[in-house]
């Protein structure tokens, strides 16, 4: 192995045990056996174990042992303000070098479909503004503790509140009809010829927006196809429209890159109100910088997904 420094004769160090030089210098820090070892995490009988592995190392006597307390002696209090500098310096260069190297992360939180097909397509403008900060994305369709999951921010989808968070409105959803344009359907009337693309929302409520709910707000007659598709998840139902498998009535916010891209369009409406997102964090009253960053992220990210209320029934 080739030294470090190749100027320098490599010498072989007679040095005691590390841990015995630990436990000295606590010891003599502390003048107590017991409060090193609280210090250290082990039993006084280890410290004291430790300083006479120590003692016969070197030779010498390094404290005078009384009932109550210890104190050092002549040679004793020679070594230890040697030890105590020596650790500090230690302390002071890890500390430093971690520091330096340590970067920022924040966790966020959120429905598979909503990570997928909201937030990963904005992850390299969040890199681009903040490359000092690591976002990990933790996808989950459970309602996810923030503190035992280690999640610094959640973006939740419903009516709230949130007791205990700190919560604030994104945007609100709207769902409206969607379809691969080959299908070729451009009208209400081809709904009555292709598979209607389902999928079935966790909790039954007669607020979810389903193609039942479509039809009821706009008044129109529920002639269900002959073909239905149903899927126990948003994001396999937007694929499978995409596919062309049939119409799918889904969420506008979640299919917006799809429609950009001309995968999917939207080809009449209306739209109906689905639920809002919204982001929500610990109630912490000094969130550190990096969190702040990330919130202020999503907010500026979510401003173009505000739904005009004329386009919503």
């Amino acid at each position: 192995m080739t030294s470090i420094h190749p100027s320098i004769p490599r010498t072989t160090r007679r040095l005691p045990p590390l841990s015995s030089l630990r436990a000295f210098e606590a010891a003599a820090r502390h003048g107590s056996f017991k409060r090193a070892a609280d210090e250290l995490a082990v039993t006084p009988t280890a410290i004291s174990h430790r300083i006479r592995v120590l003692e016969d190392h070197t030779g010498l006597r390094l404290f005078v042992r009384q009932v109550r307390q210890v104190t050092l002696t002549d040679a004793g209090a020679q070594l230890y303000p040697v030890l105590r500098q020596g650790f500090d310096a230690i302390e002071s260069v890890l500390a430093r070098l971690t520091q330096t190297n340590r970067r920022d992360r924040v966790t966020v939180s959120a429905t598979h479909a909503f990570t997928a097909k909201w937030l990963v397509p904005r992850v390299a403008r969040f890199q681009a503004l903040h490359p000092d900060i690591d976002l990990q994305l933790h996808a989950s369709n459970e309602t996810v503790d923030l503190d035992a999951h280690g999640v610094d921010i959640a973006v939740r989808y419903g009516n709230g509140p949130y007791p205990g968070l700190a919560a604030e409105v994104m945007f609100a959803d709207a769902y409206a009809p969607v379809a691969n344009p080959m299908l070729g359907v451009r009208s209400v009337t081809d709904l009555q010829t292709v598979p209607l693309i389902h999928f079935d929302w966790k909790k039954a409520s007669a607020a979810n927006p389903t193609w039942e709910t479509w039809f009821a707000r706009t008044g129109l007659a529920w002639h269900p196809s002959r073909g239905q598709l149903r899927y126990s998840d948003d994001g396999h139902a937007i694929q499978a429209a995409v596919a062309g498998q049939g119409v799918a009535l889904l969420s506008l916010a979640l299919v917006a890159e799809e429609i950009a891209a001309g995968y999917l369009v939207q080809p009449f409406g209306p739209a109906i109100p689905g639920y809002t997102y919204h982001l929500v964090m610990r109630a912490d009253p000094q969130p550190s910088a990096a969190v702040l960053a990330v919130a202020d992220w999503l907010r500026h990210e979510s401003q173009p997904c505000k739904p005009e209320q004329s386009a919503i029934l």
